[in-house]
């Protein structure tokens, strides 16, 4: 089985977030978008301490499509640096017919 990530990601509204989310799963890049909601973030850019309202989104991939992904954020992203962390899922802890499921639906880097 392809190994799984969850790609971790923050968006300027919940609106963006949902567009991009749609793109990359139609795009079959991720097999599925989470958005969670806003928070908030506080950040050091440019030397300022600095506090802004954001939406997080969790997008659920494998190894072999996460490249084409990020770069599909990247490119889709308002933000200069979007803030993007790939975790690996732990296959012996993980429920294996839903890592089957991503891995059949994240087939664009194929």
């Amino acid at each position: 089985m392809d190994d799984i990530l969850l790609l971790y990601t923050t968006w300027p509204d919940p609106e963006t977030a949902e567009r991009v989310g749609r793109t990359v799963v139609e795009e079959r890049l991720a097999a599925c978008a989470n958005i969670l909601g806003s928070g908030v973030s506080i950040y050091r850019w440019d030397g300022a301490v600095e506090r802004a309202g954001e939406t997080f989104m969790i997008l659920k991939t494998t190894a072999k499509a996460a490249p084409a992904l990020r770069d599909r954020i990247a490119a889709l992203h308002p933000y200069e640096i979007p803030g993007m962390v790939a975790l690996v899922a732990d296959a012996n802890a993980s429920y294996t017919p839903f890592l089957s499921w991503i891995a059949s639906e994240s087939c664009a880097a194929s």
